[in-house]
């Protein structure tokens, strides 16, 4: 059973919510409005320490405003948000740095192509991007070859950033992340713009990172149900800023809630454990939902 998420207490008349310490993540009511339009919300979502959560919906649904609130690069417009223990609105963000480690697309566009592949990872460590004046000792280069083994990228060690294709990228983007040992991992459509071999390179090494009982809870964001890794637990899908489904993977990913979400009919096939979808096919053509 999960544990109850938030609780009340009352001290003088004052109510201070209280989140298990078992969650990760502990969303309720929560919304996000920008100039007048509700982007995501109403969500309650909880994340409990060893759990590995899907978020998927179409473009537009509201997948990467969770995440950034997720990240505590959000504040929620209204609802009750903590994050790794604390509220969101009042603690100090700093803080939170090297408790979250955070991957997407907007993180390696600022990285400078000549960045070598140890700074970058161990830069981590230093809430900064780009090595300056730090002097890296022998602890943060072990640990940095250990989250480079991890994603099968020690081989990039001395490499620059600007030389990787774009699954090494992603592979030391993901060693990055780990490189503070966060209690949460946030993954931002980590396979997108890979090729085959690419993507299930990718998605080979998360799956048995999602394996590793020592591993942060992990969060990933995706489109296509064929990216989900082994080891996934849990799914939310997302269509139009609102929660369309949410539970455990293998009762809630179903091709009724993929229809709802997508609003036109899908057809789901499971197959070793990988998951595969496509638009079903009838007789007079294809209705979209709606």
């Amino acid at each position: 059973m999960r544990p109850v998420a938030a609780a009340a207490r009352h001290d003088g008349g004052v109510t201070d919510v209280q989140t298990d310490p078992d969650l990760i993540l502990d969303f309720h009511a929560v919304n996000l409005v920008r100039d007048g339009k509700t982007l995501v919300g109403p969500v309650d979502w909880q994340v409990e320490i060893d759990e590995r959560w899907v978020i998927i919906g179409p473009n537009g649904a509201g997948k990467t405003s969770l995440l950034r609130m997720a990240a505590a690069l959000e504040h929620p417009s209204s609802g009750t948000a903590f994050v790794v223990g604390e509220r969101l609105g009042r603690t100090d963000l700093r803080e939170l740095t090297t408790r979250i480690g955070m991957v997407s697309s907007a993180l390696a566009a600022r990285i400078p192509g000549d960045e070598l592949v140890s700074d970058l990872v161990i830069s981590a460590g230093y809430s900064v991007l780009g090595r300056w004046r730090e002097a890296y000792d022998e602890m943060d280069r072990a640990q940095a070859a250990d989250v480079l083994e991890s994603m099968g990228a020690e081989h990039l060690a001395d490499r620059t950033f600007g030389t990787l294709s774009e699954g090494e990228r992603k592979r030391v983007l993901i060693a990055r992340g780990l490189m503070t040992d966060p209690e949460l991992l946030l993954l931002d459509e980590p396979a997108a713009g890979l090729d085959l071999g690419g993507r299930e390179e990718l998605v080979d090494r998360l799956g048995v990172l999602a394996s590793d009982p020592d591993a942060p809870a992990l969060v990933l964001i995706t489109h296509h149900v064929e990216e989900i890794p082994a080891g996934f637990t849990n799914i939310m899908m997302l269509a139009e800023g609102q929660v369309t489904a949410q539970g455990p993977l293998e009762q809630t990913l179903t091709a009724e809630n993929l229809t709802a979400t997508f609003r036109q009919e899908i057809a789901l096939t499971v197959d070793d454990g990988r998951y595969f979808a496509r638009r079903a096919r009838r007789a007079g053509g294809h209705r979209r939902l709606g």
